[in-house]
């Protein structure tokens, strides 16, 4: 009978990871004008060995093109309709209906994303109405019959108010109770995943001096960081990130939802001389991810050693349209003729790659502008890092060595680097508010030399 019991909770391992391998896949875009069609979309995604896609919508054109193939996708209600599904079942029937229905089974959609990072780029009021959307569109995907349908909500990292060391993760007092315990509730009760985007690249560049690049990009190093709390290792960031969302979820009550990655990944290029932005660190990431998370069997992470992760790499194109910095229009796998940026394999089994030519480093960042679009806002911070004392901006003072030409972004530039070295210690960012960026190119013109950080 013992031996009976065992049995049964072997094959039930067995069919349980059997059901979630270790598979990468892709996010597919279209904020484009000049990419290949979607039929040719859906081919180029099979020829880079992806298994999952994920778009962002429910666009009708896009889930045809995909039907017959073995793709598992994930679709999204867009956040503009948060508030109508959580407000209506009739109106979160109807989207289901219209939406999903038609595709389903013959498109393998196997997750239903309520909204895309609604805690980070939506009003508060849409907050509140997360939670009543999702259990609203999971009432209706049961109603109609789509049994193999998860339903879930990406969440960037900015959901946490602490998140080192990992175990001191914590989510955000302002939506602890209101949003995120209930929302965990949900995905408990659902056997539904937490979706997270993680990007690693936006945390180093946040402290380039303080983290190291290779440990951001998943390289092997040297460098192993010791939880003081929990006592786990770690050897790479993007493991750091997962397990403080892992003690969060803990920290909260409910310790053994599984994470999704929803969306990772790194720039090949952005503004001229975005530091870290470029083909050689875009390419050392992407794989180095594909290499841990198609891994068999799986590593999961310190804090949940062995346990599968689905993970998605942002993104299959480098969109012309998109926003934001000019990093934002670079993350694609591919250019918009179909190129490869640099050669990828999704399903893991290319282990050595050609090459790539390492970028250039003097050693040296400077703080320079990088979002000149708004003068009042440059202006504004021009000033306010003049106005700090140290005599932070003599040079570009009229008659000073840096004053021509007399430009607002070069004198914000050199007041933007000469702030920060001075007060780097002191906690000063470059940020300003978004208007500065980290720059590896000596941004110095003519005697001017501006002022810099050694590495």
């Amino acid at each position: 009978m013992v031996f009976c019991y065992a049995l049964l909770l072997l094959l039930t391992a067995s069919l349980s990871y059997g059901a979630m391998q270790p598979k990468v896949g892709v996010c597919y875009g279209d904020l484009g004008n000049n990419l290949p069609s979607r039929q040719k979309s859906v081919e180029l995604i099979q020829k880079l060995n992806a298994k999952r896609i994920k778009i962002y919508g429910a666009n009708a054109a896009t889930l045809k093109a995909i039907q017959g193939t073995d793709l598992q996708i994930s679709i999204m209600l867009p956040n503009d309709l948060i508030p109508a599904a959580a407000a209506n079942q009739t109106f979160a029937d109807e989207w289901v209906k219209s939406n999903v229905s038609p595709f389903y089974p013959k498109s393998k959609i196997r997750y239903l994303l309520v909204g895309n990072e609604i805690l980070s780029n939506q009003p508060n009021s849409t907050w509140f109405k997360l939670v009543p959307a999702m259990r609203r569109i999971r009432y209706s995907v049961k109603k109609f019959g789509l049994k193999k349908i998860k339903v879930g909500t990406p969440l960037a990292m900015d959901c946490l108010e602490a998140s080192y060391p990992p175990s001191a993760g914590a989510f955000r007092s302002d939506v602890a109770d209101r949003v995120i315990k209930p929302m965990l509730r949900f995905l408990d009760r659902t056997k539904s995943f937490f979706f997270v985007d993680v990007y690693t690249y936006f945390a180093w560049i946040s402290n380039p001096i303080d983290i190291n690049l290779d440990y951001a990009l998943l390289q092997p190093t040297n460098i192993t960081i010791s939880d003081p709390v929990s006592g786990l290792k770690y050897t790479n960031l993007l493991d750091q990130m997962l397990d403080a969302l892992y003690f969060a979820m803990k920290r909260a009550g409910y310790p053994n939802i599984r994470l999704f990655l929803a969306e990772t990944g790194w720039p090949n290029g952005g503004d001229p001389d975005q530091l870290g932005a470029n083909i050689y660190n875009a390419a050392t990431y992407n794989r180095n991810v594909i290499k841990k998370f198609a891994a068999k069997p799986p590593g999961g992470t310190p804090a949940r050693p062995g346990v599968v992760i689905p993970a998605m790499v942002f993104a299959l194109y480098n969109e012309n349209n998109k926003t934001g910095p000019g990093t934002e229009r670079h993350f694609g796998q591919l250019y918009p003729n179909g190129s490869y940026v640099y050669p990828i394999d999704f399903s893991g089994k290319t282990t050595h790659y050609a090459p790539l030519p390492k970028p250039s480093s003097n050693g040296k960042l400077w703080c320079v502008v990088g979002n000149g679009k708004n003068a009042t806002a440059l202006a504004e911070a021009l000033s306010y890092a003049c106005s700090q004392g140290n005599r932070t901006c003599d040079p570009i003072r009229p008659g000073g060595k840096c004053f021509k030409p007399n430009s607002l972004i070069k004198h914000a530039s050199y007041a933007f680097s000469s702030y920060w070295t001075q007060f780097r210690a002191a906690g000063a960012t470059c940020s300003f508010n978004g208007l500065a960026t980290l720059t590896s190119k000596d941004p110095s013109y003519g005697s001017c030399q501006l002022p810099s950080f050694n590495l």
